[in-house]
């Protein structure tokens, strides 16, 4: 087997509702960390942290953390909503590489970026990363549905994706909203494609153009 088959080799299908597990994880996270707030500090991505304390769990651990009912709920919404449909049609371990993959890398990305710039005393927490990775694995497995916003305007998934990219890279690059990690929302998307494209060996906008096309 070479190098390409071993990373592109699908695991067995299973349906085992993995995206309500990992709401529960951050259900259980939240609780935690609102009891005692010391642990987000522990579980959150701080580089300080990471560096000097050696606390490395935390480019993982960061996407459970949220700071508050407003942040997990519309992050929980959007794993829910988009997680188990791209669940049921990739499967379950598929999808659980997926959001852990996508989500650490992200994290990742964005250390390495706040060490770039300097914003070394800066904290990453939520599920964003991840959640904006499924919302692309969505638009990639089901590119003709459509997306009902305020339960109104009918927009294509992909362009909803597009869309959802241009609002981040305005965001990030004028400095509104500067609460939000708009740019580990946008490594989210990136590292999706790249997912999808080296573990998937599909191309998502090839699927977009053909989507169109049809």
């Amino acid at each position: 087997m070479n190098f390409k088959n071993s990373i592109r080799k699908p695991f067995k299908y299973t349906n085992a509702h993995i995206t309500l597990y990992l709401i529960a994880a951050n259900v259980v996270v939240f609780i935690i960390t609102s009891v005692s707030p010391k642990w987000k500090i522990i579980l959150g991505l701080y580089p300080p942290a990471f560096f000097t304390l050696k606390m490395y769990w935390q480019v993982f651990t960061y996407m459970f953390v949220h700071g508050g009912l407003e942040h997990i709920f519309f992050n929980m919404f959007g794993l829910l909503v988009f997680g188990l449909a791209v669940e049921r049609a990739i499967g379950s371990k598929e999808f659980a590489l997926l959001y852990l993959l996508c989500g650490t890398v992200s994290g990742a990305l964005s250390l390495a970026v706040f060490m770039l710039t300097g914003y070394y005393n800066v904290s990453l927490i939520g599920a964003s990363g991840a959640v904006y990775a499924v919302l692309f694995a969505f638009a990639v497995v089901y590119p003709r549905s459509k997306i009902y916003i305020w339960g109104i305007l009918p927009v294509p998934s992909p362009l909803l994706v597009v869309i959802y990219a241009a609002i981040e890279l305005v965001s990030q690059f004028s400095g509104f909203n500067g609460g939000v990690a708009h740019m580990t929302h946008l490594f989210g998307l990136a590292v999706a494609y790249a997912y999808f494209m080296i573990r998937i060996g599909v191309n998502p906008v090839r699927v977009w153009k053909d989507a169109w096309k049809n």
